[in-house]
């Protein structure tokens, strides 16, 4: 945990995706770690969020 914390649009940004498909990701489950800090407020920590986009990466079999 970094204690950066990022909202719901501001680490969308910063993953590039949309704020709707994040939204969506912690409803179905699969996104990023997020805390709840109220009952409208999501925060992300820019930590979990390098460690979750590190856990999606994957090489091609035909590259190797």
């Amino acid at each position: 945990m970094t204690g950066q914390f990022l909202n719901t649009r501001e680490a969308a940004s910063y993953l590039k995706v949309s704020a709707s498909l994040l939204n969506k990701l912690r409803l179905t489950g699969g996104g990023p770690p997020y805390m709840k800090l109220g009952p409208k407020r999501v925060v992300y920590d820019v930590g979990d969020l390098n460690a979750w986009m590190c856990r999606k990466r994957f090489v091609s079999e035909f590259q190797l």
